[in-house]
């Protein structure tokens, strides 16, 4: 972007230094280039981010696709895994055409002006011939036909600043995410082996995800003791999952405590927790794919 700019500035100076009637015509072409240029991020800026957010659902089929080649076939649903293939690609085909349109349409502009400021050049290096030389002449006319492809250039840096800064205010928006608790506490003092029996006593538990939503769980109090098999049952949004992560406090308590063998879960650093307590998670992760291509690749 700033080399671009730069390169703008350096051909208008030469140009004003060749040719200083060319003065006259440069700040009425400025006027249209910035309306020009401030129409064309605007609208770019907007497509982009439409282009962007429907091209993952396309890659996302696409793994999908390929990682159940056996199934689809098996199945003879190749017409419906095409044609849901081809909505997806029209689909983002209506952001992405517009865009290339966008960029033709700046185009164009830019060569009339680009072309405005040549035939000036020209113009007033002809009136002028009695007093400029004519390399001096070539020269601003030499640089007056280079500013139409700087122009270009200078436009479409601006918007790929423009949208590379949601990137840098994404990235400021996870900086400014509070941080987990410490990993390990020099102070906490764990008994050997622990835990040992497993009992887990919930006291006046509450929890909930963010500051201003209501507690996804609220005042539970649970005793299980070590070696008793419990199941949690309740409808989507009962909480299940939320207790689970209560546990391994990956969400922290909004009130109350669990003890795990009588220590305090929250006055242990969170390796030390969750270094010592496994869970299984409901969506295997070791190995991807059927269980007969693990077996029989």
């Amino acid at each position: 972007f700033m080399g671009s700019m730069f390169n703008v500035m350096g051909a208008c100076v030469i140009i004003l230094i060749a040719t200083p009637l060319v003065a006259i015509i440069i700040p009425f072409l400025g006027l249209i280039y910035f309306f020009v240029q401030r129409f064309y991020v605007a609208s770019s800026r907007q497509l982009k981010r439409l282009e962007s957010v429907s091209r993952s659902p396309i890659y996302t089929h696409f793994n999908e696709t390929l990682l159940g080649t056996s199934v689809i076939r098996a199945f003879g649903e190749q017409e419906r895994f095409i044609r849901e293939s081809d909505q997806r690609v029209d689909h983002n085909q209506k952001a992405y055409y517009p865009s290339i349109v966008a960029n033709r349409w700046l185009a164009v502009r830019l060569e009339f002006v680009g072309n405005f400021i040549v035939s000036f050049a020209a113009l007033f290096a002809v009136i002028a011939r009695e007093s400029l030389s004519p390399g001096i002449m070539g020269l601003a006319i030499s640089y007056a036909l280079q500013l139409t492809a700087s122009l270009t250039w200078l436009v479409r840096m601006s918007s790929d600043v423009e949208t590379n800064i949601v990137a840098v205010e994404r990235v400021k928006e996870y900086s400014d995410t509070e941080k987990e608790a410490e990993w390990k506490q020099e102070s906490s003092s764990l008994p050997p082996g622990w835990p040992t029996k497993g009992c887990i006593d919930i006291r006046g538990f509450s929890l909930r995800y963010r500051h201003d939503l209501d507690p996804a769980i609220h005042n539970i109090n649970i005793n299980i003791n070590g070696g008793e098999k419990v199941g949690i049952v309740g409808r989507t949004g009962a909480g299940k999952s939320s207790l689970t992560l209560g546990l391994f406090r990956i969400i922290e308590a909004a009130e109350g405590h669990i003890f795990i063998d009588g220590v305090d879960i929250a006055q242990l650093g969170l390796h030390d927790l969750r270094s010592r307590i496994t869970i299984i998670p409901q969506d295997p992760v070791l190995f991807s794919g059927s269980l007969r291509m693990n077996l029989d690749p």
